[in-house]
């Protein structure tokens, strides 16, 4: 099921919204993840959010992650202490996201051009920030790792482009694209883009020491390892509130004495990001 909105908005803005209810997962701020935001928010356990929807616990995480990555601040965060040690809540910035997404499937159209005549401009930044996200989850693709980032530098040569881009406070991302590339995507300073990253590509290293001709290097703390029959996916929790997933061999993981909670990080090339802008 899909349905389309395109109101006008105040100072010439339109939000344009998409409600889709397709696969076990759903789109974006689809139904079933939706679903999933309101369970956290009620049971304060990712594992009891997954059960009510339903999702498998991996679904659920992936899905969490791709919200978190791709918004401009995180939907969802851990909590420390509970009965287990620890548990997942919904921030208020996920709680207004829910509440906008209700808002547009309950009303539709009618309920948009209400909300946008009453918007003032402390509230409009957010109606801006909803449409950004919707929009950002519009694309597909088959990159486990995808982030937004704005890009912070550029340094042009005579076949290739170097493109800095600040994913938060703490963490930026270099990617190497060709001239053609840069100019047919019109990139430049202050643009928003899409960085793509192969979950394949990343390697992991815990030694600060150790060093590589990798251009990026994205440290954080390992928030879980889904093991398969030879590789597992590694997912890291970085400062700025966003993961990164990598998938490596079972040896690999021993090897680094793995865990949730240790310190580890992700290493790619900056010719392993595939950079997108918006139409």
């Amino acid at each position: 099921m899909r349905r389309h909105a395109d109101k006008a908005c105040p100072e010439g803005h339109r939000l344009t919204g998409r409600l889709a209810v397709e696969t076990e997962q759903g789109a974006f701020l689809g139904n079933t993840r939706i679903r999933l935001l309101e369970a956290i928010d009620v049971h304060g356990s990712i594992s009891q959010a997954a059960k009510f929807v339903p999702l498998s616990y991996k679904a659920a995480w992936d899905a969490v992650e791709t919200m978190n990555n791709l918004a401009d601040r995180p939907l969802v965060t851990r909590a420390t202490g509970g009965r287990h040690g620890g548990g997942t809540q919904l921030t208020d910035y996920g709680r207004q996201m829910v509440e906008l997404y209700r808002a547009l499937e309950a009303e539709y159209q009618s309920a948009l051009e209400r909300l946008t005549a009453s918007m003032n401009e402390g509230e409009a930044g957010t109606l801006q920030e909803f449409r950004r996200l919707l929009k950002r989850m519009s694309m597909k693709t088959s990159a486990r790792n995808q982030f937004t980032g704005t890009i912070v530098g550029l340094k042009a040569g005579e076949v290739d482009y170097e493109v800095s881009l600040k994913l938060g406070d703490a963490n930026e991302l270099v990617a190497v694209i060709t001239r053609e590339s840069a100019e047919n995507l019109g990139l430049a300073i202050g643009m928003e883009v899409w960085a793509l990253v192969k979950s394949s590509s990343v390697l992991l290293l815990t030694e600060k020491a150790m060093r590589t001709t990798a251009r990026n290097h994205l440290w954080g703390e390992v928030s879980r390892i889904h093991p398969g029959t030879i590789n597992a996916e590694v997912t890291l929790a970085l400062p700025c509130g966003k993961t990164v997933c990598a998938v490596i061999s079972n040896e690999s993981v021993n090897h680094l004495a793995l865990a949730p909670g240790n310190p580890a990080c992700a290493v790619f090339k900056a010719s392993s990001v595939i950079l997108c802008a918006p139409d």
